[in-house]
């Protein structure tokens, strides 16, 4: 299969730009197209065919639900069975936007598309590209970040031809993505509201419409946990990962420079290609080796931003060890360490 990049403009979006594409969703065929989060790969929510060819493009384990998206908030009364009040107060506050919520499935949502849950995953997108694109094709689109199943999530076009490259048949390409982490889950389907994911649509901002919403005790441990029953995407499997073995060093930051300064230097004594993930403030400590930084620690977005290109641009250098810092949980800061513990595999040294 040949896959073709087209190219759309986000400044003058046109629908004659999206007819293509459109025309594949509604024929059962997968897109991969920009949001404001990562790059989705996109096939008809209500077609469990199409729903299969995700699953499979990805290589990724079918009982990992995918996220419905939508084009206006009447969707929801399509999709879900039981919407509470607490889910038309969240859509007011954050759609579009990112996050997502879980709710209880009608029978038309194929259990192929939620990983066979009596739940389904909805998001309405803010990124005009795929707003379009929705409502262009006249379908749901389930969409998964658009990767390699363990792989770091897009956040450009470069990302996604890299990792599907002859498996699909299009993708959009709108250049870099703002966010550079995927959307916030709150799942309404218990008494209390639980995050099941954290995004750039922090708690903090959620209590403010929910003020009983609370973590997932499987977001904050920082351990595996293979019993978990992954009622999100990112809850049960490894996710986010470079080629390289990553490690994460929690502590005092100058102990933590000190000890990744020895590790990396020990291991490429060895003979091995050696990165250091660092930020802004620390990457001019570090002495002989190679080192990137992912952003300014007192700006939790900007780390966000570059997280995921930054893992990549590990692969692409080779690099077979990765030494990283750990950054403060405070705010965007969970999500950020949420995508690092499992893209280090849950491989953390305290200090």
């Amino acid at each position: 299969m040949e896959t073709r990049v087209i190219p759309v403009d986000r400044e003058h979006l046109h629908r004659d730009m999206l007819a293509e594409a459109a025309q594949l969703l509604r024929d059962g065929e997968l897109v991969a197209f920009p949001t404001e989060t990562v790059y989705g790969l996109g096939g008809d929510a209500l077609d469990p065919d199409a729903s299969r060819r995700i699953y499979a493009a990805k290589g990724r384990p079918s009982d990992n639900p995918l996220i419905v998206h939508i084009a206006d908030t009447g969707a929801l009364r399509v999709l879900a069975e039981e919407i509470p009040p607490e889910a038309w107060e969240l859509a007011e506050r954050f759609w579009p936007g990112p996050m997502t919520m879980i709710l209880r499935k009608k029978a038309i949502v194929p259990d192929a598309t939620t990983g066979g849950l009596p739940t389904v995953a909805v998001r309405m997108p803010s990124d005009p590209v795929a707003a379009m694109l929705i409502r262009e094709s006249g379908v749901f689109i389930a969409a998964p970040s658009a990767n390699a199943s363990g792989r770091p999530s897009p956040t450009c076009a470069e990302h996604v031809y890299e990792d599907l490259n002859g498996r699909i048949p299009m993708i959009l390409d709108g250049g870099s993505v703002p966010i550079g982490l995927e959307s916030t889950i709150v799942d309404l389907t218990g008494e209390i509201p639980m995050v099941l994911r954290p995004g750039f649509i922090t708690i903090e901002q959620l209590r403010e419409v929910l003020p009983t919403v609370e973590y997932d005790p499987a977001v904050i441990k920082k351990v595996k946990d293979e019993t978990i029953v992954a009622k999100a995407p990112g809850m049960r499997y490894r996710h986010y990962a470079p080629k390289g073995e990553l490690t994460i060093f929690e502590g005092d930051l100058a102990a933590v420079v000190a000890r990744v300064q020895a590790e990396a230097e020990a291991k490429a004594a060895e003979g091995y290609r050696v990165a250091v993930l660092a930020s802004d403030e620390t990457k001019d400590l570090y002495r002989g080796l190679t080192v990137r930084s992912v952003g300014d620690r007192e700006e939790e977005s900007t780390v966000a931003a570059h997280l995921f290109e930054t893992l990549r641009e590990f692969d692409r250098m080779g690099a077979e060890y990765i030494y990283g810092e750990c950054f403060p949980e405070e705010g965007v800061g969970q999500a950020v360490m949420n995508r690092l513990m499992k893209a280090a595999g849950y491989r953390i040294v305290k200090i």
